[in-house]
């Protein structure tokens, strides 16, 4: 096949943890999604040491799906989602590579959304915001929400860029840009420090585009927590400061 007409893959990377009851829900959404131009999808699934079902929910849906592309890995210990990712991203072979957590917060059929300017060919890095644009935001905590910005107006200083959803999960890559970076952050620390360094690379084009966002409560399963902001913060520091 020549260049020219060479199907691309975008590779979804998707951190799972404790994700057992729901994660065939997320599975379905990106399985039903038409992306543009026909590309191919990837689903590099890593299970961060799940004490529930999941790795027999994962396995279960792969067996009952064996048109869907999925690539599973596990790790034997819980290291983190940061560390999840590092997998997932060492492991694709995708023209492009995407986050998608495993929970029901953000909508694949956005994922084209955020396609569509590097395929366009202005885009080498898109951010999906959940502050920008008309689409649905779930309302939930006010404190939380002025932490993201407070966090994302922090690493702008540093980086000088003028995002406004540092620590979005959607997050969609050029594969070889993401894959020369050397990553350490094994939790949180993870958008501070993808988004200090690949805002490093010359030449960089990275855009922003609104999305949707179905927020989950703590009853819910959020995982995230005030410690993990701590450590943005000095994620933040020590990724902006010390290059």
């Amino acid at each position: 096949m020549s260049e020219a007409n060479k199907v691309e893959t975008l590779s979804i990377v998707i951190p799972a943890y404790n994700e057992g009851p729901t994660i065939h829900h997320i599975l379905n959404k990106i399985k039903a999604v038409k992306l543009l131009n026909d590309i191919k999808k990837e689903l590099i699934i890593v299970n961060d040491c799940s004490t529930d079902n999941t790795e027999e929910s994962i396995l279960m849906y792969s067996q009952n799906n064996p048109e869907l592309n999925i690539q599973y890995r596990k790790h034997e210990v819980n290291k983190g989602k940061g560390a999840a990712l590092h997998t997932g991203i060492k492991e694709a072979t995708g023209d492009f590579i995407v986050i998608q957590d495993a929970d029901l917060e953000y909508n694949p059929e956005e994922i084209n959304i955020l396609l569509k300017p590097v395929i366009d060919g202005f885009a080498d890095v898109v951010y999906g915001s959940r502050f920008m644009g008309g689409n649905a935001h779930r309302i939930l905590f006010f404190w939380h929400s002025i932490g993201n910005k407070f966090l994302t107006f922090l690493s702008n200083m540093f980086t000088n860029l003028n995002l406004t959803d540092m620590e979005t999960c959607y997050k969609l890559f050029r594969r070889d840009l993401i894959q020369s970076l050397t990553l350490k952050e094994n939790r949180f620390g993870f958008e501070p420090e993808v988004t200090a360094k690949i805002s490093r690379i010359p030449k960089i084009r990275i855009y922003e585009v609104g999305i949707s966002y179905y927020g989950r409560t703590f009853e819910e399963g959020k995982k995230i927590n005030w410690k993990d902001g701590f450590r943005a913060i000095y994620c933040i520091l020590r990724y902006g400061l010390f290059k």
